[in-house]
């Protein structure tokens, strides 16, 4: 993605943004979960052609389970003490329908880095009451959480295991138009 040459980048409006996942458990149901902290930028004017950058709090894991909560910030997962943030880069941003997008780029967990492809559906832009500039995105994707060495799982009695592989992700995120500096 090329560099921003102007003076402009998109922040994340974190009022209005939320990032979820979902994991596969017992085989048969979902458990939810999100992060309550991470910031992105989009580092130029154009969305479409600018680097963007997220870095998620790792610490702020919620799944509404606080003994789950603490077992998915030690070293069987995310290990926060070692490693306190996830980061995405992107690389690419392509448009495959409409307002439909694909994202690609690099993300980092546990000090493993690795490629990632994400669905991109463009919400639109629109000024709010205060007079600033929005951008809406839904974005998701599915991960391999073993690629990153989060291999925590039992086996159950019934064959299969307690926690799937695959994690879904979800977001739906606003930024704000700045100038900058």
């Amino acid at each position: 993605m090329k560099q921003s040459t102007n003076n402009v980048k998109w922040v994340l409006d974190a009022s209005h943004s939320e990032l979820n996942f979902k994991v596969k458990h017992l085989m048969i149901s979902n458990v939810k979960g999100s992060f309550n902290k991470f910031t992105a930028d989009i580092a130029g004017e154009d969305f479409f052609t600018s680097p963007v950058r997220v870095v998620v709090d790792a610490t702020s894991i919620f799944t509404n389970d606080d003994g789950r909560d603490t077992h998915l910030k030690s070293a069987d997962f995310f290990d926060v003490e070692q490693h306190k943030e996830l980061i995405f880069e992107s690389e690419s941003f392509k448009k495959t329908d409409d307002d439909e997008y694909t994202l690609t780029g690099r993300l980092t967990m546990k000090g493993v880095t690795h490629p990632v492809t994400l669905e991109v559906e463009f919400g639109g832009t629109g000024t709010d009451p205060w007079g600033n500039l929005k951008a809406a995105f839904s974005i998701s994707g599915k991960l391999s959480r073993k690629q990153w060495g989060l291999n925590w799982n039992a086996a159950l009695e019934t064959g299969g295991v307690l926690v799937s592989d695959e994690v879904r992700i979800h977001a739906e995120v606003q930024f704000v138009k700045q100038k900058v500096d």
